[in-house]
């Protein structure tokens, strides 16, 4: 990776142990495009303020420092598209077909290979910087069995992975989306994304967030600013911010929401 770094020139930390990639990355001498690695983290963040975990030298858990030009808080949600399109790119590209789980988990089937946590700071109207931190389940092939549903490129395709050559394909297809985003192309963002949107346009069973109501839904839409447009079984229509509703997995007969 060192060497990739150096010949397309952007700047790279890698550490055998940090506390996060994420706190790292927020050092004011990480520019756009800088990258922060670490084989291993003692506090790694998800969403709903889970934690990551990941064995040590078989994944890939680091943070891009992105600086979106002109991009406004309203429209932040985008950022979010443009990450999450470039890792399901990457999975992609070695033949492995994958979905995006709203807002931005990577899954291979219902097993999840990849999670993001994006961190935005504002100046003005205006996302100034934005931490996008990535773990990618790469060469792993055992996981607690606390985990719901992890799985890995390792697992899908029965053989261990460069992990370089991973990260060079992921930043390739970043640099490509980013252009996207900064060049206002929100048409093709939206287009993939709903293209690969997780359980778009099925009925499956979903949990409210707020109130606790299990019901069957159909996802529709994806809003601008990044709201989750479900029509429930009854034909009411609904649209949910982050953390206002959870999928439901079935595991071996066994209904729970993860």
């Amino acid at each position: 990776m060192e060497e990739f770094a150096s010949r397309t020139g952007f700047a790279l930390g890698f550490f055998d142990e940090l506390a996060s990639t994420n706190d790292e990355a927020r050092d004011a001498r990480y520019m756009n495009g800088a990258v922060v690695i670490a084989e291993r983290q003692s506090r790694g963040r998800g969403q709903r303020g889970n934690s990551w975990s990941s064995a040590e030298g078989m994944n890939l858990t680091f943070s891009a420092v992105l600086c979106p030009a002109g991009l406004r808080a309203e429209s932040q949600f985008y950022l979010s598209k443009a990450v999450a399109l470039s890792v399901s790119d990457t999975v992609d590209s070695f033949g492995i077909e994958s979905r995006i789980k709203w807002p931005n988990d990577i899954y291979v089937g219902d097993g999840k290979v990849a999670g993001i946590l994006i961190e935005n700071d504002l100046m003005g109207a205006c996302i100034s910087r934005s931490i996008a931190g990535i773990g990618l389940n790469v060469n792993q092939t055992a996981f607690d069995p606390a985990l719901p549903n992890p799985t890995s490129l390792a697992l899908q395709k029965g053989a261990e992975f460069d992990r370089s050559e991973v990260f060079e394909r992921f930043y390739g297809f970043l640099t490509v989306r980013c252009k996207q985003l900064d060049g206002g192309d929100y048409g093709k963002l939206d287009e993939d994304y709903i293209a690969r949107l997780y359980r778009f346009g099925e009925r499956h069973p979903f949990v409210d967030g707020l109130t606790g109501e299990r019901f069957r839904g159909t996802i529709r839409d994806v809003l601008y600013g990044g709201e989750l447009r479900v029509e429930k079984e009854t034909g009411e229509i609904c649209d949910y911010l982050f953390k206002e509703i959870e999928y439901v997995h079935d595991r071996d007969g066994e209904v729970s929401a993860k």
